[in-house]
């Protein structure tokens, strides 16, 4: 191992030369530190090749394992003297229960029990002083520990219950709501179909408005074209009609009369008389009827 570390191929050699003292003593730090743990084994330190990053790895692992190494002598040590005053103590603890004569020998059995129980629950509740008091103060706080985890555990058991009331509500609800889709899936089919169904139907009725609009307008131009007003509906025609039938019965025995004519007598002053009188009658029963189409288009306004 010597001869690989200070061989000229070597690059820790290299690179101890190059950086300088620092590296050679964490070199030998290493050294040291792997030479006194095989050694403390019974065994020897395995050659292999040191490398900057073996040596840093090792010289941190080397650091760590001084440091918790010296940490754990000084709990040792602690720990060995605290032992020592245990052992003192106990040993006057005995001197003076045997010249009182309560030595462990002459105790009875189920004082002897009790004692070892009594110890063993001081061991357990971590209490050096075994006295009642100790004791009873150690068993309150374990009492008030109890109480304090019984109250977290009711009050946890509560959230649970609140929690699994609100998990089935959400499982029922989950699961109308995975039926309500599974049933508007079912029904998807039938409304697209009947969706076709209204679009060919609004596809016709928009034909047929279309239609309807065209013909409108054609009746429209026709009633134009005729003079049709909007004044002029069926109940005025009728009542047209009616006053016709009856200028008509009053001027038919004048048209009688003119027709007659060829009777006049062959005076002829008489005769023009006779035609102007007619001629009056008739401009008369004319402006007659006038009037009452003038009054029957006026109320129908």
């Amino acid at each position: 191992m010597n001869e690989m570390i200070s061989g000229v191929g070597d690059p820790v050699a290299t690179d101890a030369t190059k950086g300088g003292g620092s590296d050679a003593t964490r070199i030998a730090e290493v050294k040291a530190w792997l030479a006194a743990q095989f050694d403390a084994a019974g065994k020897d330190v395995p050659d292999f090749e040191y490398t900057p990053r073996s040596i840093a790895y090792l010289y941190n692992l080397a650091t760590v394992s001084q440091a918790k190494t010296q940490a754990a002598s000084i709990v040792a040590n602690d720990f060995r003297q605290k032992a020592a005053e245990y052992r003192s103590q106990a040993a006057r603890i005995r001197e003076i229960l045997e010249n009182v004569g309560l030595a462990q020998e002459s105790l009875p059995s189920n004082v002897v029990a009790s004692a070892q129980v009594l110890a063993n629950v001081a061991n357990l509740l971590n209490i050096r002083d075994t006295e009642l008091s100790s004791f009873l103060v150690a068993m309150g706080d374990i009492s008030l520990r109890k109480t304090g985890v019984e109250e977290k555990r009711a009050k946890v058991h509560k959230e649970s219950k609140t929690l699994l009331e609100y998990t089935r509500k959400a499982i029922a609800r989950l699961t109308y709501l995975k039926r309500t889709l599974a049933q508007l899936e079912d029904d998807v089919s039938p409304c697209e179909a009947q969706m076709e169904n209204w679009k060919t139907n609004l596809g016709v009725m928009a034909s047929k408005e279309r239609q309807y609009i065209q013909q409108y307008n054609n009746y429209k131009a026709l009633l134009n074209r005729v003079g049709y007003t909007p004044e002029i509906n069926h109940g005025v025609l009728v009542e047209m009609a009616e006053h016709r039938k009856d200028l008509e019965k009053k001027t038919k025995p004048i048209l009688d009369t003119l027709r007659s004519y060829q009777d006049l007598p062959p005076d002829k002053a008489l005769a023009a008389l006779a035609i102007e009188d007619k001629k009056r009658q008739y401009a008369a029963a004319e402006k007659y009827l006038e009037d009452v189409l003038h009054s029957a288009l006026t109320t129908s306004d």
